[in-house]
């Protein structure tokens, strides 16, 4: 193990002494690339290289009518943005309107079934009691029907 990183480091260390000598060259013995290849490959290094070495120029300073203009675009966006803000917020509390009249129906219909259950089930029930009871007269049996129901 301690002779693999000897080889190692050997290697590393002439690599880091070499990368400090530019003036050495890289010696390709095979290749497949074809020389016009080369040419294509040396002529956009050439130009990487002199795009990295232009300079960039400052923009132009802005007119006074691009400062309008962009005053005026910034002006009008804010306008659309707020009226379409307006317009998502009415939508909301029509949706809202909407659901609670939904809702009040349900719930309403929901009362309506509980309370015709409440009714057959007292119905249910006092057939169940005349039907099991017959002491009761027929006079007291409508005049307890007419009360419940």
């Amino acid at each position: 193990m301690a002779r693999s990183s000897n080889w190692f480091k050997r290697i590393r260390r002439n690599f880091v002494k070499g990368s400090s000598k530019s003036s050495r060259n890289i010696i390709v013995v095979y290749s497949h690339i074809s020389s016009h290849e080369e040419e294509t490959t040396q002529l956009i290094s050439d130009v990487a290289a002199s795009i990295t070495t232009q300079q960039t120029l400052p923009p132009p300073p802005l007119t006074k009518q691009d400062l309008a203009a962009i005053e005026i675009q910034a002006q009008f966006r804010g306008h659309l943005a707020r009226r379409a803000f307006r317009a998502l917020r009415s939508l909301v509390k029509l949706q809202a309107i909407v659901r609670g009249g939904q809702v009040r129906k349900q719930a309403r219909i929901a009362m309506h079934c509980m309370n015709a259950m409440t009714r057959l089930q007292v119905s249910v029930r006092a057939r169940q009691l005349f039907a099991g009871d017959s002491s009761i007269s027929n006079n007291n049996r409508l005049t307890l029907q007419r009360h419940l129901f």
